[in-house]
């Protein structure tokens, strides 16, 4: 497996794709005034105190208020109300916690009354960005996360990642966490310390103290409400979560971004920091990448997959729905079952990979293609499960029903991403699908009739002029290429009569011998 990070630098917004084997998997976006992301740590102000929702509503700079659930606020906040004030005053500046006096954790099922009072301050944590009309969910229960472990102010926990199976490999990690373990903080080893020593861990423990003594430092004589933590920004973040053996290159076209992200790798993968190029084509980095052309045939309604099937995606208030659709394919070796079977284990890796790359949260029904068989159901369940493994995100999956349908539950903390892939018809009124999309239904029908077994003698491509001279320019033509792939030589004729996106195969049967 094949890893790439690219990165796209504009005056105010930075894009980055994620390819995995040349997919793109991951899509993301950081804007300039982009101000409450996930991890941010706010210095708030309690608003309305609301008994009858066991809730408040705290003001953290947003339009609309951020909400704070009592089961959001954390055994200890009486602690951190405590700490809050001894560091506003400026005078206390003990912030390791060595010495801090801890109070008793709050009553699981008390009422938030007892806890927070309209007008005061309060550490908050964004968990969920802003979503339509909603303001940024948020938590008292703070974390700081590193590389390789997460640092959990007024706490005594040591948990390990559930990802990571071996129990002696759990058992040594709890071990090694206890033996560096500051008190007052608890830690969460992450997925990616498995099989590092103690002096990895402690120098991430130690990188993530630093952040919050300079955390505590901004708490004394500031205004309310203000950030005085930040996440890192998206690349470093994605570098933190995802970096491993499999990232093979690292390309931005921003100078200042490559030193930058140079000098985090060095921090946490210094064997990696090779990886990082800067982008010096005339081309721009996306094109080079394919990332556009991907981005167009994956973001609209329907996404086509290969041999000529085809998901449809579509968003409800209250949950998405994905449709598998096998399209106008036939094979004379697979039976119906076997048919059904194929579709859904490549829908499967595709739906894998929408839900990623949209950042799709919450309810997710799948209407896959029925199948007869328990086997064949558990295959696909497990499948998906699988293509599912590498998602960072919080998700479960429930075993497909006798009607073929699965249930996917997917935690939602920041907007699904959207783009726009339908463009002005520039005919007439209305919109069209991107052209560029064209090119891969072209080249789905083609497959599809090849591969229908019907051994066809003669096809001719009828297209656009246009679209004619695309497919046969240069030597090493897109024609050549089905050639070498198909082993057969399509017949590109140009058609005047023919609309921009309008496209026919016709086609001759090989005689029978006598």
């Amino acid at each position: 497996m094949k890893t790439e990070l690219i990165i796209r630098s504009n005056s105010s917004d930075i894009d980055f794709a994620l390819l995995r084997d040349g997919k793109l998997i991951e899509l993301n976006k950081e804007t300039s005034d982009h101000n409450f992301s996930v991890g941010d740590i706010f210095l708030a102000k309690i608003g309305k105190v609301m008994t009858g929702l066991n809730a408040a509503f705290v003001n953290v700079g947003y339009p609309k208020d951020g909400f704070l659930h009592y089961h959001d606020l954390g055994p200890q906040v009486q602690s951190l109300n405590k700490f809050i004030k001894k560091v506003s005053t400026g005078n206390y500046k003990e912030f390791t916690l060595k010495n801090f006096r801890f109070e008793e954790d709050i009553n699981k099922d008390g009422s938030i009354n007892d806890v927070l009072k309209s007008g005061q301050n309060l550490l908050v944590q964004i968990v969920k960005e802003p979503i339509s009309t909603k303001g940024p969910r948020i938590s008292s229960e703070l974390s700081i996360a590193g590389r390789f472990l997460v640092l959990v102010p007024f706490s005594n926990r040591i948990s390990v990642s559930q990802k990571i199976a071996d129990p002696k490999e759990k058992e040594r990690l709890k071990k090694l966490a206890k033996s560096i373990r500051p008190k007052g903080f608890g830690l969460i080893l992450r997925t990616v310390a498995e099989g590092k020593k103690v002096a990895e861990l402690d120098k991430d423990l130690q990188n993530s103290l630093d952040r919050w003594k300079t955390m505590c430092k901004r708490i004394a004589n500031n205004n309310t409400p203000t950030k005085i933590l930040s996440e890192l920004n998206r690349a470093s973040s994605i570098l933190r979560d995802v970096m491993n053996d499999s990232f093979t290159s690292i390309v931005t076209n921003d100078e200042t971004l490559k030193v930058e992200i140079k000098e985090y790798l060095q921090e946490i993968y210094p064997e990696k920091e090779n990886i990082v190029k800067l982008h010096a084509s005339e081309v721009p980095i996306f094109e080079k990448y394919g990332i556009e052309r991907q981005i167009k045939t994956s973001f609209g309604k329907t996404v086509s997959m290969s041999k000529g099937a085809y998901l449809v995606i579509e968003h409800t208030e209250a949950l998405h729905v994905i449709d598998v659709n096998s399209g106008n394919r036939s094979n004379k070796s697979l039976n119906q079952e076997e048919t059904a079977l194929e579709v859904n284990l490549i829908a499967a890796s595709e739906i894998a990979r929408q839900l990623q790359l949209r950042d799709m949260g919450g309810i997710i029904v799948v209407d896959f293609i029925d199948m007869k068989s328990a086997e064949n159901r558990q295959k696909l369940y497990q499948h998906l499960k699988d293509a599912m493994a590498l998602d960072r995100t919080k998700h479960k999956i429930l075993p497909p029903s006798k009607f073929g349908l699965v249930q996917i539950t997917r935690q939602r903390v920041r907007p699904e991403l959207e783009i726009k892939t339908r463009e002005p018809n520039p005919n007439k009124n209305g919109e069209v699908e991107a052209p560029i999309v064209l090119l891969d239904k072209i080249e789905a029908e083609l497959e599809r009739l090849i591969n229908s077994g019907k051994n066809y003698k003669d096809i001719t491509l009828n297209v656009h002029p246009f679209i004619a001279a695309y497919l046969t320019k240069g030597v090493n033509s897109i024609r050549f290429k089905w050639f070498v792939q198909h082993k057969k030589w399509i017949k590109v004729l140009p058609r005047d009569a023919y609309q921009y996106l309008q496209y026919k195969f016709y086609f001759k049967k090989k005689k029978k011998s006598k």
